[in-house]
């Protein structure tokens, strides 16, 4: 039996007090006025033609649903690094590396979960168990408790699932890896490129199904991986570090706003626009950007969003509390 821990991050991003001019969503004129400001990051044109309805739908994780236990505090005196990779601290974990692509489906809290208890599980056993878990088996067969699919959900409902439930194994799309990989295939999200363009899921969930891929051993049942317990992180940043430091990657959740849909580089503060909704993301470290502290994010919009196809790096002071999931195992516990 092996043992990781998985954990599930919520961060929040801070409106402004002050008055800043209305420019509506994904417009030139948005961008033209994040780049006058010469903040932290640069803007640029995403989601040509893209209807809002669509963008928002993409933002699939519900902010304020329930919560876990908190755990203590263990951060103490630990000295942590000004930059911190997990890419690097555990170069032989394969899937802190990767970006999956959760297509035209609203699933984003899915992918932060699996992502991070799949990178878990490597780190936890020293790199000797690496599996990627499936977002299909989460996002298809997790029901209430997690929300409602590819119309959004709680991460903290995943948590939950994973300790109760377990999840199989499954790659990316059309990749014919583990017992369930995902089977909405990927799209552009922002950009034209040789993917097809993301068009809607129409709603439409997966179906659960409790059966693996022909050809795949071992069976449904046997193929379960299963958390132990759950809690949360005390709300401060140090923590939060200390958590990836001590652990590997987690999972976490910010409000996004209409500017941060213009994003292209640098670190990202919110600076203008009204709210769009939740997005689950994961976070793989963090570092220090002439003078401002931000977190190292990957996306699930694959590799052509973002920075060094990863994805946004966020301002650290957006954060205002974390949840967390922890312990895992390959049989039941």
């Amino acid at each position: 039996m092996w043992c990781s821990v998985v954990i599930l991050g919520l961060f929040v991003v801070l409106t402004s007090a002050r008055n800043v001019p209305y420019f509506p969503p994904l417009s030139p004129d948005l961008v033209n006025y994040i780049n006058k400001l010469n903040t932290t990051w640069k803007a640029g044109h995403n989601f040509a033609n893209a209807d809002m309805s669509y963008v928002k739908k993409l933002c699939g994780t519900f902010l304020h649903g329930p919560k876990l236990p908190e755990r203590f505090e263990f951060a103490g005196d630990l000295v942590l690094p000004q930059n911190f990779d997990s890419r690097q601290q555990w170069s032989n974990c394969p899937t802190i590396r990767e970006i999956r692509d959760q297509g035209s489906c609203g699933s984003c809290w899915a992918f932060g979960a699996v992502e991070a208890m799949s990178d878990r599980v490597c780190v936890h056993t020293n790199g000797k168990v690496n599996v990627e878990i499936s977002a299909e088996d989460l996002l298809s067969c997790c029901g209430f408790e997690c929300g409602m699919g590819c119309n959004g959900g709680y991460p903290t409902g995943a948590w939950r699932y994973w300790t109760e439930k377990g999840l199989v194994s499954g790659g990316l799309y059309d990749s014919h890896v583990g017992c369930r990989p995902y089977s909405i295939p990927p799209c552009e999200h922002h950009i034209n490129g040789t993917r097809p363009p993301c068009t809607g899921e129409g709603g439409d969930t997966p179906e659960c199904v409790k059966t693996c891929e022909a050809g795949y051993s071992p069976s449904y049942k046997n193929d379960k991986h299963y958390g132990v317990i759950s809690y949360s992180v005390p709300g401060n940043e140090k923590e939060i570090m200390a958590e990836i430091y001590k652990n590997g990657p987690v999972e976490g959740a910010f409000t996004v706003y209409s500017d941060f849909l213009m994003y292209k580089s640098g670190v990202y503060q919110h600076v203008s626009g009204e709210a769009v909704g939740g997005h689950a993301i994961r976070i793989l470290g963090w570092g220090v950007d002439s003078g401002t502290p931000y977190w190292l994010i990957a996306n699930s919009w694959n590799t052509d969003w973002g920075e060094n196809e990863l994805g946004p790096r966020l301002q650290r002071k957006q954060v205002l509390h974390a949840n967390a999931t922890a312990d895992g195992c390959s049989s039941k516990c």
